[in-house]
């Protein structure tokens, strides 16, 4: 299983016209979208529709008014001056997702980055959502299908690379040990070791990190996203847009 990880949006960008029929991607927005979605099916949700815009996610809305629409731009919860009128139901705070709020419910959701990453891999094989919070899960799904080629993407922050979704990265890669690591993935991997100890602080440390520590309301979040396999539970892309639970989800 050949293993290269991408580190920014530059590198998934032109994945949409490359032929993905062999390969497993996993997408990695630690902070926060993947963590978001896991969180949201781990909690009961039926599915959860990724979109790369605004209005992709108001027309879902319009056209099935019972879809709750989540996101952020600039990190905040979309807003109706953002939309023409229509407020987004939640954020892109995994705790926001409660077993009360979105049990049984299907929903859209847009984000800066990690929903584009999402989108940018839909030809894949099989693309998963990954954090640390089903690191274990994911990383044994990844095993099970024993690509020929394995794909880890991370998100990024605006056009830059990440320093939090490099480490779920290499924490991935970290759990394959019979790999055949590309630099970028050995290059993941390592500064995953270096920072395994204290991920909360790790995850601190990173631009994103520090503005959700700026945040009252969002510092929450990154105690949340630091949690490692915290549920069992796989999320993939399916052909139909949708991601659901997967194997090996409890």
């Amino acid at each position: 299983m050949k293993t290269e990880v991408i580190f920014s949006p530059a590198g998934f960008a032109p994945l949409p016209g490359q032929d993905l029929s062999a390969t497993v991607c996993v997408v990695f927005d630690v902070l926060r979208a993947t963590s978001t979605i896991t969180t949201a099916l781990a909690n009961g949700a039926n599915a959860i529709i990724p979109v790369a815009t605004i209005p992709e996610a108001v027309d879902l809305r319009t056209r099935q008014p019972q879809i709750l629409l989540a996101g952020e731009r600039m990190g905040i919860r979309i807003s109706a001056e953002l939309t023409g009128g229509v407020e987004f139901d939640l954020g892109n705070s995994p705790r926001e997702f409660t077993p009360e709020t979105v049990g049984g419910r299907t929903i859209a959701i847009t984000t800066t980055n990690g929903t584009v990453a999402l989108r940018a891999c839909a030809k894949a094989r099989t693309t998963f959502a990954a954090s640390f919070l089903n690191l274990e899960a994911t990383a044994a799904a990844v095993l099970e299908l024993a690509p020929e080629r394995l794909l880890i993407v991370c998100s990024g922050t605006l056009e830059d690379a990440a320093y939090e979704d490099t480490l779920g990265a290499g924490a991935l890669v970290h759990l394959l040990p019979d790999a055949m690591l590309a630099d970028s993935a050995l290059i993941a991997r390592n500064l995953y070791r270096l920072e395994q100890s204290d991920i909360t602080s790790a995850l601190g440390s990173s631009r994103n990190g520090r503005r959700l520590r700026a945040n009252p309301t969002l510092v929450g979040d990154l105690a949340w996203c630091a949690q490692v396999n915290l549920f069992p539970v796989t999320s993939i892309l399916g052909i139909d847009g949708r991601i659901t639970k997967g194997p090996g989800s409890v």
